[in-house]
């Protein structure tokens, strides 16, 4: 049984479908949970809530920086926009990126200082599956989550003599709010086309890559760090 009992932790995205599900398994290992979404969104029962606009980043580390201090740090949130590649506004490009990436690095400074007190922390971003290279459609997105890793690998070197692991998750096709929306006309067609390419043939739940997230935060993983780990059904 991991314990987190003691552990203070940061979600973000934590609205989402795979926000909501690491969250409530942070919360079920004992930690206490900080949910940070969009401003005027609903928080949830038995969390703490920040709602934050990750497109204004100064004032995003200045709220995190007051509400802390954070042992575990998961970035999550993201925009996902589907479209081709010469339909996108550079405005919307660098939307993805300011939140997708930049908001990581930005809110990493932050919760990394009181981390480095303790000589304990867990960050976790969000990767993807989509770094494959066989997804259309995607092109700042995956550009974002590229940046991600980049940033997952060059935390992970300068943090690590701190006693901080730093990770991240690619999930493959976890079934979402963000699918049924972007899939909305073609859903079945979509679901076959995952099972198609996956070696385990049923869809990825949201849950599996929250028990993946707290085994990460957990002292079982204190000598992972640097690695992007797939949970994609073997794609």
């Amino acid at each position: 049984m991991i314990d987190l009992k003691g552990r203070n932790a940061l979600v973000t995205g934590g609205l989402g479908t795979l926000g909501t599900a690491m969250a409530q398994k942070l919360k079920a290992a004992g930690a206490s949970v900080t949910i940070l979404d969009r401003p005027g969104s609903a928080p949830r029962d038995g969390f703490g809530f920040l709602g934050v606009d990750l497109n204004d980043l100064a004032t995003a580390e200045e709220i995190v920086s007051k509400a802390g201090p954070f042992d575990i740090l998961i970035n999550n949130a993201a925009l996902i926009i589907n479209k081709p590649h010469d339909e996108f506004s550079l405005m919307e490009y660098e939307d993805q990126i300011r939140v997708n990436s930049s908001a990581a690095f930005a809110l990493s400074r932050v919760c990394a200082v009181a981390m480095k007190e303790k000589g304990w922390g867990k960050i976790i971003n969000l990767t993807s599956i989509t770094l494959n290279g066989q997804w259309d459609g995607y092109v700042p997105y995956v550009a974002s989550k590229g940046a991600m890793l980049g940033l997952t690998k060059g935390l992970a070197r300068e943090l690590g003599p701190f006693g901080i692991n730093v990770n991240a998750i690619a999930p493959g096709a976890v079934k979402s709010e963000a699918e049924n929306r972007v899939f909305a006309d073609k859903l079945e067609e979509y679901n076959d086309w995952v099972l198609e390419r996956q070696c385990l043939k049923s869809r990825i739940e949201a849950s599996d890559v929250a028990d993946l997230s707290v085994f990460l935060c957990s002292d079982a993983a204190r000598m992972i760090s640097g690695q992007n780990m797939a949970i994609d059904g073997g794609w």
